[in-house]
């Protein structure tokens, strides 16, 4: 991969990393928020929790995701990045753009989601 190219894609994952940060920090001063408030009846009791569920499950998504962006940033500074962890073929620059922490290609994405839907 060119040096255009990794430089382009490190822009992408650093400023989506800045972005995610943010919004776990804004998670979790919203759960502690909700954690500080007295609830007096049953019905505040249960949309409390059901936000704190979904804030919850929100923030360890984009913490798994965070931590695809660090392996990815890793890759690039060991000019690894873009090579499919299975195939070791390169991953197409079209995959990188929708999905810069991708680490397979198509055809090998396909595979491993078959075998864990299985």
């Amino acid at each position: 991969m060119q040096e255009s190219e990794l430089k382009y894609f490190k822009e992408i994952l650093e400023s989506r990393k800045v972005q995610i940060l943010k919004n776990i920090s804004g998670v979790n001063d919203e759960l502690n928020q909700l954690s500080a408030l007295e609830l007096n009846d049953e019905g505040d009791h249960a949309s409390v929790t059901n936000n704190s569920m979904v804030e919850n499950a929100i923030c360890m998504q984009q913490e798994k995701e965070l931590k695809e962006i660090n392996v990815a940033l890793s890759k690039i500074e060991h000019r690894q990045y873009g090579i499919c962890e299975m195939c070791e073929d390169p991953i197409g620059f079209q995959r990188l753009k929708v999905k810069p922490h991708a680490v397979y290609c198509i055809d090998c994405r396909e595979i491993v989601e078959k075998s864990n839907n299985a």
